[in-house]
């Protein structure tokens, strides 16, 4: 009887409890000898999420939790974020890149679509530089900067945000973090993510942005992008994450967030996730 009354119960479970995906964790070890660290959820055609800068992998779980229902989701720690190891070496886009391709070698992924935000833009137009798309559906990126001139004053200014970071990186940590959001989020939730945050060392962190930076021109690797491209950004970011690939690939997608921070996939993330879940059902199906 006891049986019976708890396998009734759980027909009798709300439908939302009932199908809350399982997030698991995993590792896989890379090429060079480094453990990364991903949370994996669902099963059906591959999504893998690239964090930003120093940000974790659980930053996207509106977005685990919503695709996991019909997508098999990834989202990657990259190398010295989050609870992966964190190496002196390799935090350049080259080898974050690389990253990304073993992480779908590893789990049989391809064609898996590729979301990258922030930092993770020039790590996707990197990997298509390299790699080229036939491991890729295709690539979504969110927020981040593609251009084909180094802007003198960003350069200065991620100078003076490097000092910081060596000088006194709770406090920039802090008010970095904070910046992301345009909607209030609850304390409890922007002190998990200062602290995720903090977990990359400040030599990593400076590596990692100095190498998307140091870049001037990405116009070879927009080139390579032979794949369906969605733009997701906020509106004042237009001109510097949207134009340029539009300009090389006409057919690019591109939708512009007007009351959300750089975390617009948290700020808006009913949106967002409407705006790639419409965007993921018309890709080719080849």
């Amino acid at each position: 009887m006891r049986r019976f009354l708890f396998a009734l119960s759980l027909l009798l479970l709300p439908a939302t409890l009932a199908a809350t995906p399982v997030v698991k964790d995993g590792f896989f070890k890379t090429s060079d000898g480094v453990k990364l660290h991903y949370l994996e959820a669902g099963s059906g055609p591959a999504i893998v999420f690239e964090p930003g800068w120093s940000m974790p992998a659980w930053i996207w779980d509106a977005q685990i939790r919503h695709f996991a229902e019909h997508y098999h989701v990834v989202a990657l720690d990259p190398r010295s974020q989050g609870d992966s190891d964190k190496p002196s070496e390799g935090n350049s886009p080259e080898r974050r890149s690389q990253d990304i391709k073993e992480l779908i070698e590893h789990l049989k992924l391809a064609p898996a679509v590729l979301v990258g935000w922030s930092l993770g833009v020039p790590e996707l137009l990197t990997y298509a530089e390299q790699y080229g798309g036939g491991n890729v559906r295709a690539y979504v990126l969110v927020d981040g900067f593609a251009g084909d001139k180094l802007d003198p004053q960003f350069a200065m200014g991620m100078l003076g945000t490097y000092r910081q970071v060596e000088v006194n990186r709770r406090a920039f940590t802090e008010k970095f973090v904070r910046s992301m959001y345009k909607k209030p989020q609850p304390e409890d939730y922007i002190g998990r993510v200062i602290e995720a945050s903090l977990k990359m060392p400040a030599d990593s962190a400076i590596a990692a942005s100095v190498g998307a930076i140091s870049r001037a021109d990405w116009r070879p690797a927009i080139a390579r992008m032979d794949r369906p491209i969605l733009i997701t950004c906020q509106a004042a970011m237009k001109s510097f994450a949207a134009d340029l690939i539009v300009s090389a690939m006409p057919a690019t997608r591109v939708e512009l967030f007007e009351d959300a921070g750089h975390a617009l996939f948290v700020d808006a993330a009913e949106r967002f996730n409407t705006v790639l879940e419409d965007f993921l059902q018309h890709l080719p199906t080849h």
